[in-house]
């Protein structure tokens, strides 16, 4: 359900109609917008009355959502979600946000001649695996608290913004502690629970496509985190699971407007994972940009060739700056142009 204030609505209407939410046993979440501010009520098992709310002051109007996601939606909120991390690190104002790293923390030297790059290359955000779910169980599967320790450094010198995976609650209390914003893998999508824990986090979250999730299933799980009430998601296309042989997975790039279309929340693309060949992430992300992406997951490394993880899909040093200038010319243009 949905209760739209009418423009001039202050803050004691929308305390009074979040005290008739709450009362009733749902749970209201309040979304400010440019030009008014929406009510998103959850909790309900059925249909609720609209007379509840349709004659509080301040109410413009009460509309039944049908869709199976309602706070993710632009019908709930009209104005594009920015999630802002501070020091000018954004995603979803218009910006090109770039999150660039290694797969995963190697050590201390391999990760601060990264960050290097990344930082010079204007860059905001800093991403690195501390905990990698790795197919194999003799695979190198990350160096846990001593790998956020390095990427702490990182964000102390270089002023970066560290984005780090947390695959459960144990280790997501680390990376909480340590990071600057959460990643959900595409392994965890539809872990339940962890999107609830996430949920209640104050940490933004980047939440990653499932192997194999629809558009819906993968909007949902969006939902299951803002329904616990945090709104700071940022969406990440990084490739599905196909029948295609000659890539890693599928990067489904119309996934990028598909969303635009439904959702207030920023998306961005991984051209990594989403192809897992380093010579085609230069011009998928281009791809990515052009269609839309408000910014790009890149993994990087100084010798690809001796990576622990994901070294196949890795842009050495210098053709991760030359995507950098490629695809922020593109991004200028689109933007010149009014379509970001």
């Amino acid at each position: 359900m949905l209760i739209v204030m009418t423009a001039h609505a202050g803050k004691a209407e929308i305390d009074n109609v979040v005290r008739v939410v709450e009362t009733l046993g749902f749970r209201a979440h309040v979304m400010p917008g440019a030009s008014r501010t929406a009510i998103g009520v959850t909790g309900n098992q059925g249909a609720v009355d609209l007379s509840h709310f349709e004659n509080l002051p301040g109410v413009s109007e009460a509309i039944r959502v049908t869709k199976p996601y309602k706070l993710i939606s632009l019908d709930l909120k009209a104005d594009r979600t920015v999630v802002d991390l501070g020091d000018g690190a954004r995603i979803g104002d218009g910006s090109l946000a770039i999150v660039a790293g290694p797969c995963a923390i190697e050590n201390s030297k391999q990760a601060f001649a990264i960050a290097d790059v990344v930082q010079r290359s204007g860059a905001k955000f800093f991403r690195g695996g501390a905990f990698k779910p790795r197919t194999s169980p003799y695979a190198f599967s990350g160096l846990g608290e001593a790998a956020l320790k390095i990427l702490a450094d990182i964000r102390k010198e270089f002023g970066l913004k560290i984005v780090s995976e947390a695959l459960d609650d144990t280790n997501l209390d680390l990376v909480e502690k340590y990071a600057d914003m959460i990643q959900i893998g595409a392994r965890n999508m539809q872990n339940f629970t962890l999107l609830r824990r996430v949920g209640r986090s104050k940490l933004p979250v980047l939440l990653k496509r499932g192997m194999a999730a629809t558009l819906e299933e993968w909007l949902l799980a969006a939902e299951y985190i803002m329904a616990e009430g945090n709104y700071n998601i940022v969406l990440c296309e990084r490739g599905v699971r196909t029948f295609a042989q000659h890539t890693r997975n599928t990067l489904d790039l119309a996934a990028v407007p598909a969303v635009r279309k439904l959702s207030h929340l920023p998306v961005i693309v991984d051209a990594a994972h989403g192809t897992g060949r380093s010579y085609m992430v230069t011009p998928l992300a281009r791809a990515g940009v052009a269609v839309g992406a408000d910014g790009l997951m890149i993994e990087v490394h100084g010798r690809p060739e001796e990576a622990l993880s994901d070294g196949a899909q890795s842009l050495m040093f210098d053709e991760y700056e030359q995507m950098v200038r490629e695809v922020r010319q593109i991004h200028d243009v689109i933007a010149r142009n009014g379509a970001v």
